[in-house]
């Protein structure tokens, strides 16, 4: 899975995503419906894009995350909800996104049922933040991202039930809540 350098081949990963069937994840349980664009850059050691999310919104201030939102009437699908809310966010052309596939829905707590569509890049896309929403671009290599061992369970109480939540940190940012359960779900089907 890995190349001499250590760092996950972009090739041996788009054919383990294609060939190897997601987990057996329960169904969601939410009908609001959203999508989150995971941005794969096709550097020579390819990485993934994420966010800190603007400290002055309402939901979700300053956390870690994938461009993403709800769904809009006028989006034809979901894959649409996630090249939208990625140009509104961190002006990502929704021309230069090849989607590769997408993973099954994750229930957020905010009431939305999140689909995470996967998407590759060129290496000399640029991105640019919308200020209102999101205070920081960073990339966090591929094979890192995608490392199960990188992951911290942590087991917390909600609403009378026990859930598992996922850690991890990369240089000053720690991933975690949905968006570290998606790569986590992700780094599973790709080592399975």
């Amino acid at each position: 899975m890995k190349n001499k350098n250590n760092t996950l081949a972009l090739a041996e990963f788009i054919a383990r995503f294609q060939l190897q069937p997601p987990g057996n994840y329960p169904p969601s349980r939410n009908l609001r419906q959203a999508a989150v664009l995971i941005p794969i850059i096709c550097h020579q050691t390819p990485t993934v894009l994420l966010t800190r999310r603007a400290s002055s919104l309402r939901k979700h201030a300053g956390q870690v995350a994938f461009p993403g939102g709800s769904a809009d009437p006028g989006d034809d699908s979901l894959i649409a909800t996630a090249l939208r809310e990625a140009q509104e966010e961190v002006s990502i052309p929704s021309n230069a996104v090849r989607i590769l596939g997408q993973l099954p829905p994750v229930d957020s707590n905010s009431g939305f049922q999140v689909t995470p569509i996967i998407g590759l890049l060129d290496s000399g896309t640029s991105f640019h933040a919308s200020r209102d929403e999101v205070s920081e671009i960073f990339e966090i290599p591929l094979h890192q991202a995608l490392t199960l061992a990188s992951y911290t369970p942590l087991q917390i109480q909600r609403n009378a039930k026990t859930l598992r939540v996922y850690f991890s940190w990369y240089q000053s940012h720690m991933v975690w809540g949905m968006t570290a359960q998606i790569l986590y779900r992700l780094g599973e089907q790709i080592h399975h």
